[in-house]
């Protein structure tokens, strides 16, 4: 079993950061790119970032700028810098992680901002 278990959500003003965390834990061999992804109200699931095994990333245009995803593979962990925060990044964020060619999902955290 895979688990994925993301931590630092929570409610910023707008231009506020944010550090979200995602540790993976279990059979976790081959994992290869760890990500995130948003939902926010009444949209569908997308693309926030993303990381390779090899360190490539990629954004969604909408962040680059203002998120820095990183990774420590010591700890199994992905970071996602949120800063520069608007309204419009309101979303509950789910850590993604593939490993050996199947998507694991963690439950996501909620990221609010507003005044």
């Amino acid at each position: 079993q895979v688990q994925l278990v993301e931590s630092g959500g929570g409610l910023v003003q707008p231009g506020g950061s944010l550090r979200l965390s995602c540790a993976a834990s279990g059979t976790i061999s081959g994992m290869n790119a760890m990500g995130w992804y948003r939902q926010g109200p009444g949209k569908q699931r997308q693309l926030v970032a993303i990381m390779s095994g090899g360190g490539t990333t990629n954004y969604a245009d909408s962040v680059k700028g203002r998120f820095t995803i990183s990774r420590d593979n010591a700890k199994n962990t992905v970071y996602l810098q949120m800063n520069s925060l608007k309204p419009e990044d309101t979303a509950v964020y789910y850590c993604n992680a593939l490993i050996r060619l199947m998507n694991y999902w963690g439950k996501g955290t909620l990221v609010t901002v507003s005044s």
